[in-house]
């Protein structure tokens, strides 16, 4: 831990909601470009929360800040409602893109841009670093997990952007609200379960997200997935090029991920509303 504490910005931010306390919170440090990574996993684990940012100065001369993403046990190169509600966070306080129309994230998995839509902040979906089918040993894995037989899983496929998802497709979105996974059986998988709604729900697609061993088992609205998944199943003539989905709708929130296809680009977006504003000692 730093030796030497000192009075830092922090805001706590609630991503891809309409309406504070319904998407996924987010603590985010401001100035902290001094902090050892030691004392942000620390701090990370502490917060309880499913990721903390930290915001420094950036590296790259073409990005707007750097950011380093931590869950409470590890750090990851990217994660989407992190990057939403860090940008949102760093536009609040003050910041202004060198860019003009885009913010530029830098992060460990590279330079990722975030554009104002409308009232919602939205990133450009970063490329998939693994991609493509599941093997037969991992698909009977997956089943396992979520108590289901193989015949019931239409499709599942690696979708890895940092965090090492695992997406899964079942026939509807009642399919994906009922599950009721065995951690235990789920190992180090990271599992990530989409379903499309019938017309005029007024969501296209449900999503669960499943981190077992993490401080939030279920997380309550995952950017990286949703990012990974509308690569997969827009590419895969599943999904149109434009749609909402819904997440968290099982532990009380109201996520509202919208996706969009754009100059080449999947936008991944949803709203931000800060919740705490203040200082926190570190």
């Amino acid at each position: 831990m730093n030796p030497n504490p000192r009075s830092r910005p922090f805001h706590q931010v609630d991503v891809f909601a309409g309406q504070a306390y319904r998407g996924n919170p987010l603590a985010v440090v401001l100035d902290a470009q001094d902090l050892d990574p030691a004392t942000m996993q620390h701090f990370a684990n502490w917060t309880n929360l499913s990721e903390t940012t930290f915001l420094l100065p950036p590296r790259d001369p073409g990005a707007d800040y750097r950011v380093r993403i931590f869950t409470g046990s590890e750090e990851f190169p990217f994660a989407g409602h992190p990057t939403l509600g860090s940008a949102h966070t760093w536009l609040d306080a003050g910041g202004v893109p060198k860019a003009g129309g885009y913010v530029v994230q830098e992060c460990a998995a590279g330079l990722v841009r975030i554009k104002r839509d409308g009232g919602r902040l939205a990133f450009a979906a970063p490329p998939l670093t693994r991609c493509g089918p599941v093997g037969e040993s991992t698909r009977r894995r997956l089943a396992a997990a979520l108590r289901m037989s193989a015949g019931d899983i239409i499709d599942a496929s690696w979708l890895v952007n940092g965090p090492e998802w695992i997406g899964v497709l079942l026939e509807s979105a009642e399919r994906v609200l009922a599950l009721r996974p065995d951690y235990a059986a789920m190992g180090d998988l990271k599992i990530g379960v989409i379903g499309p709604h019938a017309p005029g729900v007024g969501t296209d697609f449900e999503v669960r997200t499943f981190l077992p061993g993490d401080s939030m088992a279920e997380d309550p609205v995952t950017g990286s997935f949703n990012a990974g998944a509308a690569q997969w199943l827009i590419e895969s003539g599943r999904a149109p090029e434009k749609y909402v989905a819904s997440q968290g709708s099982v532990l009380g929130r109201a996520g509202r991920i919208h996706i969009n296809t754009e100059g080449g680009d999947i936008w991944v977006g949803g709203e931000s509303t800060t919740c705490i504003r203040g200082t926190v000692l570190l």
